[in-house]
This record gives structure tokens, sequence and C-alpha cells, in this order.
């Protein structure tokens, strides 16, 4: 079925098979004219998948871009590209990246001659639209196909939004309706037809799913530690347990990365051990990136340590890994599968996972995750029905795209995106007249053009992308860029800092220019590095309480894990639980009390909120899914019951949230922007759970500690 040209590909590749979701999509993609979503573990052929039907059935004798591939990652892209490259140039067709860091006269090639294949992240479109949208229908008018990579990452996030409007309004433009293919690796089962929103034709798109998992060896341990520094004695056990392999550490944050690469480093320079330990986060520069990347790719024998957040955990090809060691629970069970699909790469080898737990929760969220995933169950984002801030910010860009546009233009364009399906016309009108009333847009008789506030804002580079940034210092050692560390109370002169997997000084500070010049030095402090509101599913919380009161053992657990686990069994035992869906412990002290929900962390913030408008003052321990009220047992029972019949003045009590603490919107960039009636909308869906608390409310009742 595949052209000549791409069965030569693979005759020269030397395959004696496809893999089974090569041969899936090659029948189907080729055979039809649908859509589709594309799932199976990491590593098992999903580019090709794609690729291989799409450049035999696609027209490349056309003038214009004719595929589009778009990836989250621009290291994805840079990855992905030498790839892609190498299977065109059995086709003579032209293959060029296109991102803030890639090739100038290439793009400028592409512009004079649009032909072939791009690989592009959904900013670097956002900038099109906005900067250069006289491009847009030269370039993408053909287009036969997009390719959206890590889909998964894209579903429940702003940038997902962005990404559906953006290709909504590529659609207009194209004389034909191209076609999508989504590839993912981890996808839950409610998550499919959000996936399947991405095409703006979810009926017309099918899932070719592959079930084939990967035998998996995994061993936990337990080290009690505290948030300062890991324990010296599990970095020792670190250290043995990864000095003859080639390793992925993924711990929970940018500082944790840098405490663990240069101490596992000081172990090995005083044992004499190999000196390959790096680190790679968003925070260290993109040579340094690169170059670690590059060399794990092509190290043949040789061991290396690479210490990394989430940028190693989506499908960027570093070769084969021996294993990879988590430390602490991860937050998804999405991400203990990308993580540990990124060792034993190889269809004969076992993926290899070490889990590392510093503290008793830790050590319980760790365990039931990976029972989680041994269930297959993988949790569904939480998707936003009515993305009012990220309807704002796609007005400002059509607006400025087009250089001003009539108003009812405008509002039919915004009605007809696919990612805006949910918000009726009279949300749209009443949000582009908030925009004319804060000069964000200028109305002009029938018109709108962007007025003097908003020329402030789409005029920034940081318009294009919908994640908020940290405010950042450049690192600078001999004119060389290392990277960039946030702003905090630790960045001042003769401060050392952990960077890159070095130990710097700062040596000098330039506020103004945001930079620091460093040198090298011999012992440092973890940057605090800010991470974004981390949300666990009710399901990974309703595990945790599942296994404290059954009494299974598992023999993933070495020793201490075994005994961490039986001693909070004992602490729990006071609770006579007879049902887990319905039940849940009470603690009755002398000055308060306590609830243990084990549920999800929006429902958590959700129950603690109303606990507040009814006037019981609480804290809530997300890691132990604790809330300590401020109350007697009589007060909290009574006030409990009530909860649900706040609902009826929720608005009022989200208004005031608003005024007295502007910064729980933090999480949207555009949210701010919004008219007050539809931020308070936003924190409905976004930041609380209503819907999950009440149903939580009205179903559970509490065991009190005997």
């Amino acid at each position: 079925m595949l052209s000549e040209p791409i069965r030569k590909y693979i005759r020269d590749k030397g395959w004696t098979q496809l893999r089974p979701i090569q041969n899936a999509a090659i029948s189907r993609i080729l055979s039809t004219d649908l859509h589709y979503i594309l799932a199976s573990r990491t590593a098992s052929g999903k580019t090709e998948a794609a690729f291989l039907p799409i450049l035999s059935k696609a027209n490349f004798d056309q003038e214009g871009v004719v595929v589009l591939y778009i990836s989250p990652l621009i290291a994805l892209i840079n990855d992905q590209f030498f790839r892609v490259e190498e299977l065109c140039k059995y086709l003579d067709v032209n293959v060029v990246k296109w991102h803030g860091e890639a090739n100038v006269s290439a793009k400028k090639r592409l512009l004079k001659n649009p032909n072939g294949i791009v690989l592009i992240t959904p900013e670097s479109l956002e900038a099109m639209f906005v900067n250069k949208p006289y491009h847009i229908k030269h370039l993408f008018s053909k287009l036969g196909f997009v390719v959206i990579d890590e889909i998964h990452s894209f579903i429940g996030s702003d940038r997902g939004t962005q990404l559906k409007s953006i290709l909504s309004r590529l659609q207009t433009i194209n004389e034909e309706a191209f076609k999508v293919v989504g590839l993912s690796a981890t996808i839950s089962d409610e998550d499919y037809q959000h996936a399947k929103s991405f095409t703006g034709a979810a009926n017309n798109c099918k899932v070719l799913l592959d079930k084939s998992a990967k035998e998996t060896q995994v061993q936990f341990k337990y080290f009690k530690g505290t948030t300062k520094a890991l324990p010296l004695d599990l970095l020792k056990d670190l250290y043995l347990a990864t000095k003859q392999n080639k390793v992925l550490i993924f711990p929970n944050s940018r500082g944790r990365v840098e405490e663990v690469a240069v101490k596992l480093k000081k172990i090995a320079d005083r044992v004499g051990g190999h000196d390959n330990y790096f680190s790679h986060h968003s925070s260290v520069d993109k040579s340094f990136r690169e170059h670690i990347e590059h060399f794990a790719k092509n190290s043949q024998q040789k061991r290396f340590c690479i210490v990394c957040t989430s940028t190693l955990e989506l499908g960027i090809d570093i070769g084969s890994v021996d294993k990879v060691v988590q430390i602490d629970a991860t937050h998804r069970i999405s991400s203990l599968i990308q993580r540990l699909g990124r060792s034993g790469r190889k269809d004969t080898q076992k993926s290899n996972l070490l889990l590392y737990a510093t503290n008793t929760w830790s050590l319980l969220q760790s365990l039931a995750c990976f029972l989680l995933y041994k269930e297959n169950f993988i949790e569904s984002s939480n998707v936003v029905t009515k993305p009012y801030d990220l309807l704002l910010h796609q007005a400002l860009s059509i607006t400025k795209g087009q250089s001003g546009i009539v108003i009812k233009n405008l509002i039919d364009q915004l009605d007809k995106n696919a990612a805006f399906t949910k918000i009726n016309k009279a949300e749209i009108t009443e949000i582009i007249n908030h925009l004319i009333e804060i000069d964000f847009l200028e109305k002009i008789q029938f018109e709108v053009i962007i007025g003097l506030e908003g020329e402030k804002i789409v005029n920034s580079r940081n318009f294009y992308s919908v994640f908020q940034t940290e405010a950042e210092l450049k690192v600078m050692h001999k004119g060389r860029k290392i990277g960039a560390v946030p702003y905090s109370p630790q960045i001042r002169e003769n401060e050392n800092i952990l960077l890159a997997a070095q130990i710097w000084k700062i040596k000098f500070l330039d506020f103004k220019s945001h930079k620091i010049e460093v040198i090298k030095a011999l012992d440092g402090k973890k940057p605090v590095f800010f991470g974004g509101n981390i949300n666990i599913h009710p399901r990974i919380r309703e595990k945790m309480f599942e296994l404290l009161v059954h009494h299974t053992k598992h023999s993933v657990l070495d020793e201490s894990c075994l005994e961490i686990i039986k001693e909070m069994r004992q602490t729990f035992s006071i609770y006579k639980v007879q049902n887990i869906k319905e039940e849940r412990p009470m603690k009755v002290d002398m000055l308060h009390l306590s609830i243990y929900t084990f549920t999800g962390s929006r429902i958590n913030k959700t129950i603690g909120f109303l606990l507040e408008i009814a006037q019981l003052k609480n804290t809530i321990n997300h890691q132990s899914s604790q809330i300590i009220i401020e109350a007697s047992k009589e007060d909290f029972l009574e006030n409990w019951h009530k909860l649900p019949q706040l609902s009826h003045n929720l608005d009022k009590h989200l208004e005031n949230l608003l005024e007295e603490n502007p910064g729980v919107l933090s999480f949207s960039k555009w949210g701010n922007y919004l008219p007050l009636s539809f931020q308070i909308e936003l924190l409905k869906q976004h930041y609380f759970d209503f819907e999950g608390a009440m149903a939580f409310i009205t179903q559970v009742h509490f065991v009190e500690n005997s």
C-alpha cells in the first residue's frame, strides 16, 4: 500500500516487520479520509506510523505546505526533524523547522516557495497569525495533513485551547479540509473524545489503540528526608544503584534536580566513578540541553546520569536508557507512564523503574500511582468547557492580525471557532464590549482595532504564549549563558547557587539587564524554582485510602517500605472503616478536628472554601488530603450538612474571594482582563470543583477515631 520510495526506505532500514500501530495506521490512513488518534506506548513507532502513510498519500507536487507537524516542545521538533528529514530524502520533499531558534534562511526560502513539511509549535503559529497573516494563506491553504505530537499534553490546558482555535482558523483558509493525526502514549478513556475535538469534526475521527505493554521491573525504596535536602543515605544508595547504567532521574522540581546532579557528581569524584552527570530542565540553557541530548543519544557504551524534569518526559529521542529513577511521587499517572517508557526502548528490553520516597505520604502516593498504572488507569484532564480567557486572547490575535475587523465579523469568527463552541454569542459580545471599555480594543464606527492598552499587550513577545512564565535572571559565565534562575532572596553577590549540575558563586548582579555573572565555586544552595498549581486526581487519593484500609502485601516494596506502610495502616486502624466509598476518617482533638478526605485537590480546595464561608477556619494539607478545622465536632457536623445550601449565593462569595485575593486567578494569563462575572465562571471551571465537592459532601460520612 505504501509508495515505492517509502518501501525502499523500509528496506534500507532493514526492518523485517512493522509495529502493530504502524500496520493499523498505514491501512486506515491510506484507505479512508478520516481523522485519527494513534495511541500506543512510548517508543512504539508512532511517528513513522503517521508519516509512512501520509508521505505515501500526500500530493507534494502542488504549491504550498502539505503537512504541518505540531509539537509542544522546540526540543522535540529539533529531534523529530532529523527522523522526518531522513524519510523525506527518499521523496525529495523539503522539511523546515519553524520556531524562534530555527534557521532564518530556511524560513525565507519556504516563504518564497512554500512546499513540503513544516514542523512548528502553537506559539510560532500564533505569532505568524499576528505578525505575518499574509503568509498564512500563502503557506497553508493547500494543507493535506496536520500531525499533532504528544496530543495528550494539550488536552485540558490553555495551550490546548489555543491550538484548537488556531487549527479552526487554519481550516477556514484551507481550500479542502485537512486531516488531523494525533499521537500519544497516554490518553485516558475519558480524554479520547477531547483528543478527537482537536480535529473540529470529532464524529469523523477514529482511535487506533495498541494496548500492548512492556514487562516492567519496579523497586520501591524509602529514606526519610526533609524538604530542605535529600538524605545522604538515599544519595549513596542512588549512586550505587545507577553507577553502571545509562539512567534518567526524575525529581519533582528544578531545585531538586540540581541538588541530585551536583551531589551524585561529588560522590562519583570521591570514589573514582564516571563524570557524566548532567542536569536537564527548562532553566538550563538550550545549548547545554542539546549537548546533553546529543551525548546521550550517541554515547554507545558510555554510562551517564541525566537528572531532569518533564523536559525529558516527552518523546525526545536520547537513545537507549537502562533505568529510570523517580524521586518522590509523580503527581499524575500519565507522567509515570511517560517516564517509565523512557527505559528499555528496544522491544526485547524490560522497562526498569526505581522509586525513592522521602516521606510516608509520598511513598503511599507512589504505590497508589504504580498500582493504578498496572490497572491501566490514566486520569482524565480537567477540560474547561467555556475558556473565556482564551477567547479574549484570540479576539486580540484576530484583530491584530487583520489590522482591524468589523465587530460583527469578529464575533462570527469566534462563534464558529471549534475551541469556543460552548460560549454563546451574547457572552462573546459582552467580552468584546469589555475589551473596548478597557481600551484593549478601540471602536471606530462598525469596526475595532487594537487600542492603546491593547498595543502594550499584543506587541510583546509574551503575547504568543498563553501560559504564565516567571521573571528570571540570566546566568552568565565568561560571556556564555549557563541558564536562568528566578528572582529570590538568595540571589545576592557572593552567594552560591546550583545550575547545570555545577556550583556557581555570584560575582556581579545587574538587575537592569536581568543578568548574573558567576564563577565556579565549591558549595551552593538550590535556587527556589516555583512550579505550577498541582492537582491530584481523586482516584489517586481513593487508591491511597484503599491501601491503608486493605492490608494487602505488595512485592515491589522493600522491607523499609513495607514497615512504613504497616505503621501508616496501624495509625489509621483506629478508624473502623467498613465502606471506603462512603466513609472517611475524622480525628477529634481537644482544640480542633481533622478530616481525611482522600479525594482530589480541586475538591479539597472547594470544601475548604465552603467551610470558610460557613465561618469554619481550616488548613489543607494537600499531601495527606487532610483538612484541619478550628471547630468542635458538633459545630463541624452541623455545618457540614448545610454546605450544599451555600451554592445559592456562590457568585457573591467568589467575588469577595477575587477582591481579597486577586492572585487566585494566577493560573490564567488572561483571566484578570475579563469582566468580573467571567472571572467568577473561570474560577468555577478551572480552580474549584463544586460539582465534585457537592457529590462528596452528600455521599460521605465520617468515622471518628475510637
